[in-house]
């Protein structure tokens, strides 16, 4: 099971902007996580939310939310600035067998 790639965003310092990233998976469980990229950096955490059943979340700094939805993840900044000009992943994990709680 593999989540597609969110779509390319352009916006403006000081809005909110939200990214989506479709996904399709039979797991009961599943975690979604985010991820920024910059260049030549290791990808950096930045929340997991739980699917259909899984409650699970993580979002360590409150400017980002996320929802989730049965084929589909969103990441919403909610002031963005010119440091969130990166490359995003979300990353699909099945939780109900595995450890999810790591980064």
């Amino acid at each position: 099971d593999k989540p597609t790639r969110p779509m390319v965003v352009i916006s403006t310092e000081g809005k909110p902007v939200t990214l989506s990233c479709s996904y399709d998976t039979s797991w009961n469980y599943p975690l979604l996580y985010w991820y920024r990229h910059y260049g030549n950096q290791a990808p950096q955490f930045l929340l997991y939310k739980g699917a259909k059943s899984s409650t699970m979340e993580h979002i360590p700094d409150k400017r980002y939310t996320s929802k989730t939805f049965p084929t589909t993840t969103e990441l919403i900044i909610t002031h963005l600035t010119l440091a969130d000009t990166a490359l995003y992943y979300c990353v699909l994990r099945d939780c109900y067998y595995e450890n999810c709680y790591a980064q």
